[in-house]
């Protein structure tokens, strides 16, 4: 197989959504950066993301939201109507100085994702999992939805039947709008029960196509092995994908601070690693994750995965530098981060009991397929 490839941009390093928005921290330049400073992320295996054109995101986004994201780039304010209907200049969704051209920018990674995935491969694209746009309207944090995209663009490409797991602690709606009634189209979410935007109730639907699992809070690492092996893997081998799309979303480590759940990064590489040979194509996906320490640590985590690299016990100075740089203000787990934040990427696992609520819920779904 061939070497993965990492999509990425500098624009991510000088983008905020604002002071106060919870993506003000950087995440994929520090994934870069982090990945660079370990010798992981050589120039021959780094692609630059483009950004799409206006024209491209109507293959599922309605020209007037797209229109209007563009135009609210250009004017740094929106109307009454445009908030409206668009859910543009919103606490969740708000103006600032590149809200079309970096959501643009994510889209067109995916969009490259599938074309470079046409012939197989892994790709790796952790700006992507925007999973909450819609059609024509924002939705947290989204402006656009690019794993909708990524899963049009590896269609368009040869790959007709997609397998797209989302272990987001939040559930995606807007790719359960865009597929959730398309048998070619397997998505799988892993979820917070009752966590915004309170969708995704517990069931398969869509002929078998749609399947959620809303879990409890607290939800621990031996939970979400048994989750993989009982659920998640069963069902993407029987759907037999040409291409499987993962949203690895980093909120639902313990120290995030939007959701509730209790995994360590190693719940989300493991899933990574039992994703890996069941496709001839696979895509990796970012999501939501809002401590920098954690995002960046397991995000970086997802590459070594990918490629087979040894995570060390303890990280080199260089590498250390990365994650000492980091700031978070306005939240109490930045004033006092642990010691361990700075110095590894694996989190020690978070072994636990695996209580028999998500054992029934696992058994509610049908079992296997």
């Amino acid at each position: 197989m061939k070497s993965p490839i990492f999509i990425g941009s500098e624009i991510y390093r000088r983008s905020t959504y604002g002071r106060w928005h919870p993506l003000r921290v950087p995440r994929v330049s520090t994934v870069m950066d982090l990945s660079r400073a370990m010798g992981w992320l050589p120039s021959e295996r780094f692609m630059p993301s483009p950004r799409v054109k206006p024209i491209a995101l109507t293959a599922w986004h309605t020209p007037d939201y797209v229109a209007a994201l563009h135009a609210a780039e250009a004017a740094q304010e929106v109307s009454d109507s445009v908030k409206a209907r668009h859910a543009l200049g919103t606490p969740s969704n708000p103006i600032f100085p590149e809200m079309y051209r970096r959501p643009a920018t994510a889209a067109g990674g995916s969009f490259l994702a599938g074309e470079l995935l046409a012939e197989g491969g892994i790709v790796y694209h952790p700006a992507g999992g925007t999973h909450h746009g819609m059609p024509d309207r924002a939705g947290g944090f989204c402006y656009l939805n690019d794993p909708v995209l990524a899963i049009l663009s590896l269609q368009r490409h040869g790959a007709r039947r997609v397998a797209y797991i989302d272990i987001d602690a939040h559930h995606p709606d807007g790719v359960e709008v865009a597929f959730g009634d398309d048998t070619d189209v397997l998505m799988i979410s892993v979820h917070e029960d009752g966590l915004w935007p309170r969708t995704g109730a517990l069931g398969v639907t869509g002929q078998g196509s749609t399947v959620n699992l809303p879990v409890p809070r607290g939800l621990n690492d031996d939970e979400m092995a048994l989750i993989r092996d009982d659920m998640i893997l069963p069902r993407v081998i029987a759907h037999r994908p040409d291409a499987i799309v993962l949203q690895c979303g980093a909120d639902g480590v313990e120290e995030d601070p939007q959701a509730h759940l209790s995994l360590s990064n190693q719940a989300h590489w493991s899933i990574v690693k039992g994703l890996m040979r069941v496709a001839p194509r696979f895509l990796v996906l970012g999501g939501g994750g809002y401590n920098p320490w954690s995002v960046g640590r397991l995000w970086t985590g997802v590459w070594a995965t990918l490629n087979g690299f040894e995570v060390p016990d303890r990280l080199d100075l260089k590498a250390e530098a990365v994650l000492r740089a980091l700031r978070f203000e306005g939240n109490s787990r930045g004033r006092n981060p642990p010691d361990h934040w700075f110095t590894t990427l694996a989190d020690a696992p978070r072994h636990g009991p695996i209580r028999q609520d998500v054992r029934r819920r696992i058994s509610a779904l049908g079992g296997e397929p």
